[in-house]
């Protein structure tokens, strides 16, 4: 297997063609701190390298696929323009690497969807989603704007109205609720799922490699055109969106909950 520079918090393992991709913060629910993020930024672009893969399953550790963002991660972007646009950097890079990996990627979601982590799912290319998991993107209720989210993905997905109703309301959006709409593709029960994924990954990975490659890229030119003319303006709204009063605010009220 190629050898993958990873960071402790994302986990990579040989299934023969397969790449098993696990998020690695179980005790935060694979919340997004600086080093997940980064470390998805330079993931994609080493899967798209490995010659030798045909697959990938990306999944999360523990009870969540990946809960949202890490709060006090937030508050220091929103403290530190520095920081935040190198992150902002690393989610544009998260959102073009997955589109343009040539590689299939096929989504076990284990537990709750949330912020980045629905954001994953959208990008990838097929969906497995346990009954008792739900997705939501809350950027929006927060007080901040998704630049790699809901609203640069899913009207390729599901109708526009719909878009809009989630992505402004931040509703979770159940597993059932989920397929209904076609934001996933098959929900299983919550201890199959890896097992599905994974059967679907083999699927594929037996398929011919140029074929099937060429045909994801030739889906994927819809949705990366859809990428490159929103994503700017997003990222620079998202930017604007971390100095606001209202995200402040927030982030006040649920830092003094203690720990998250």
């Amino acid at each position: 297997m190629t050898f993958y520079d990873v960071r402790p918090v994302i986990e990579v393992e040989a299934d023969g063609s397969i790449r098993i991709v696990r998020l690695n913060r179980p005790e935060q629910l694979n919340a997004t701190n600086h080093e997940l993020h980064e470390g998805l930024a330079e993931l994609f672009p080493q899967i798209d390298a490995d010659d030798e893969a045909r697959a990938v399953v990306l999944t999360g550790n523990g009870r969540a696929f990946s809960a949202g963002g890490d709060f006090t991660y937030l508050d220091e972007l929103s403290k530190d323009a520095a920081l935040r646009r190198q992150s902002l950097t690393h989610g544009k890079q998260i959102v073009t690497g997955m589109v343009a990996c040539r590689v299939p990627i096929v989504a076990a979601v284990n537990g709750p969807a949330v912020g980045l982590g629905c954001s994953l799912v959208a990008l990838s290319d097929i969906v497995f989603m346990a009954e008792s998991a739900h997705l939501a993107d809350p950027h929006v209720a927060v007080g901040l704007v998704a630049a790699d989210g809901g609203p640069v993905t899913w009207p390729l997905l599901i109708s526009l109205q719909l878009a809009k109703e989630y992505a402004l309301t931040g509703d979770r959006i159940p597993a059932r609720r989920a397929a209904e709409i076609g934001l996933v593709n098959h929900v299983c029960p919550d201890g199959e799922v890896l097992e599905q994924a994974l059967a679907c990954a083999h699927r594929i990975a037996k398929l011919p490699k140029q074929a099937t490659e060429d045909t994801k890229r030739i889906l994927n030119l819809h949705l990366q055109r859809a990428v490159l003319a929103t994503i700017d303006f997003a990222l620079t709204a998202e930017d604007r969106s971390f100095t606001s009063p209202e995200l402040r605010a927030n982030l006040d009220r649920l830092l003094s909950k203690g720990p998250q």
